[in-house]
C-alpha cells in the first residue's frame, strides 16, 4: 500500500476528507520524525515504540574491491511492534 493509498483507506475509515487525513498523517510523521531527532521515543500502546538506535563502528568489506573499510557508528530508526499488533497479525 503506498501511501496516498493509505491516506484514502484512513479517510474512509475515519469518515474525514482525504485533505484532513493526508495533513494528520504528515503531521504525525513530522512529530515522530522531530522526537527521533531529539534522540527520544514515543510508545503508542497496542501499536509499537519509535525510538533510535546506535550503531557501533565496525569493520567492512568492499564486496567490488575486497578492500577492507571502516562503517561509521551512525544512529538508526527502529519500529518495535507492539503485543496486540503482533497478535492481530499472526
Amino acid at each position: 500500500m503506498k501511501k496516498q493509498d493509505f491516506i484514502k483507506a484512513v479517510a474512509t475509515a475515519a469518515g474525514l476528507s482525504q485533505d484532513a487525513a493526508g495533513k494528520a498523517l504528515n503531521s504525525m510523521i513530522s512529530v515522530v520524525t522531530a522526537e527521533l531527532k531529539k534522540g527520544g521515543e514515543i510508545n503508542i500502546t497496542g501499536f509499537g515504540a519509535f525510538k533510535v538506535s546506535a550503531r557501533a563502528k565496525r569493520n567492512g568489506v568492499n564486496p567490488k574491491t575486497g578492500a577492507k573499510i571502516t562503517i561509521p557508528a551512525m544512529k538508526s530508526p527502529v519500529f518495535r511492534a507492539g503485543k496486540t499488533l503482533k497478535e492481530s497479525v499472526r
